[in-house]
């Protein structure tokens, strides 16, 4: 306050003209006014004060540092007398097994953690050798079948050229190779390609046949033979195989009776095929059974009644089985049907003309 009021007064000795101030004006603060001015400064400084006791206030009460998070197995649990464990005495542990290759992680059983007693700690490395050995124990599971299925095709299946082949596509193909070779004059081609058909498929009716006819016009009519009965030993239900067979037989020695024994087997799968019929029936006259010749060239004869041959036929049987009237009948329709041929026309003539002679006697 004593330097406030030099300046005061300083200020207005520098107002008057002598360089004196007015003694009148010039006058000491009262102890009144000096009182407020001194309460003004211990007012600041008791703020001050308060602000420094504040901050004081606030620093203590800042909020503590964030806890470092830290792994639980790494920190022992706080017990009022911690039981000291000795580092030499680690966790019994079977020595893993030898493994022949990794067990894949995706099909390993998920078991639970193992869970340790309270008053126990173990080190985490301990840990993890201990969880090591209970996975390598365990043995390794098979696979199941529907992998072992999803990851090997199956067996009827192939795989050619980067393309998955089934059985049937690739007796097919063969088929179709031995057919183009054959196209192209490549016989002896042709005929290994179609043994290889019927190696896949012993049932395959083209091939086989085919086969027979390539072994026909080579002249080996005994392989073309044995493989004939081969497909009919398989399924009989093949008559065109049959009449062939039985052709080839008949050109054999006392072959009519294999003939007859081949036709007779794959007899119910052609009851309705007239050319069927009709060669039994020739078949069956050449071995002198007239009577059941008869009936099979009317069954033919069902199924096609303009074939002049077969009527012709059907005439031979009955006369053979002595039925004159309803021979000459048979004569008389083939040759009305003007279908034969000049030798046979002739053949006709000749019976009736035979027949007509014996009736008149």
């Amino acid at each position: 306050m004593s330097l406030i009021n030099k300046m005061l007064q300083d200020l207005d000795a520098r107002g008057t003209p002598d360089g004196r101030g007015d003694a009148a004006g010039i006058r000491s603060v009262p102890e009144r006014e000096r009182g407020v001015s001194r309460a003004l400064v211990f007012g600041g400084a008791a703020g001050l004060t308060a602000a420094a006791i504040a901050l004081g206030w606030v620093y203590l009460k800042r909020p503590p540092v964030p806890p470092v998070l830290v792994s639980v197995a790494n920190t022992p649990l706080p017990v009022a007398a911690p039981i000291p464990v000795p580092v030499t005495a680690p966790v019994a542990v079977p020595a893993p097994a030898p493994i022949a290759a990794p067990v894949p992680i995706a099909t390993a059983p998920v078991t639970p953690e193992p869970v340790l007693p309270a008053e126990q700690t173990v080190a985490p490395a301990k840990l993890r050798a201990a969880e090591m050995g209970r996975i390598t124990q365990q043995p390794a599971k098979p696979a199941s079948a529907a992998a072992v299925k999803t990851a090997a095709p199956a067996a009827s299946e192939l795989i050619l050229d980067g393309k998955q082949v089934t059985a049937q596509q690739r007796v097919d193909n063969t088929y179709r190779r031995a057919l183009t070779q054959l196209q192209d004059g490549r016989v002896a081609d042709a005929m290994l390609a179609l043994q290889q058909t019927l190696q896949l498929d012993p049932r395959h009716q083209g091939a086989r046949e085919t086969l027979a006819r390539l072994l026909l016009e080579a002249q080996r009519p005994d392989e073309a033979a044995r493989q004939l009965q081969l497909s009919l030993a398989l399924d009989p239900k093949q008559p065109a195989q049959a009449m062939m067979l039985a052709r080839l037989q008949l050109d054999q020695v006392n072959g009519g009776a294999a003939a007859l024994d081949s036709l007779m087997r794959s007899l119910p799968y052609a009851t309705d095929n007239g050319e069927y019929q009709a060669f039994l029936a020739a078949v069956l006259q050449r071995e002198q059974r007239y009577r059941e010749a008869a009936e099979h060239y009317q069954l033919a004869l069902q199924t096609a009644p303009d074939n002049g041959v077969w009527w012709m036929g059907l005439g031979i049987a009955l006369q053979a089985d002595n039925h004159p009237a309803q021979a000459r009948q048979a004569y008389e329709r083939a040759r009305g049907l003007q279908t034969l041929s000049p030798q046979l026309q002739a053949f006709v003539e000749r019976k009736l003309v035979q027949l007509t002679t014996v009736a008149t006697k």
